[in-house]
């Protein structure tokens, strides 16, 4: 299996709220692997 890492950035200030997978799970195209709350 091909293992990747990606590195995500924001235009704006935020915290995860949620994280949808974990670590070593398989996701497919389109699925959301994390939810942000904006701050301020």
């Amino acid at each position: 299996a091909m293992k990747m890492e990606n590195e995500l950035k924001s235009p704006a200030a935020a915290v995860v709220k949620a994280l949808r997978v974990q670590p070593g799970e398989a996701v497919e195209r389109g699925q959301v692997l994390v939810e942000f709350e904006g701050q301020g």
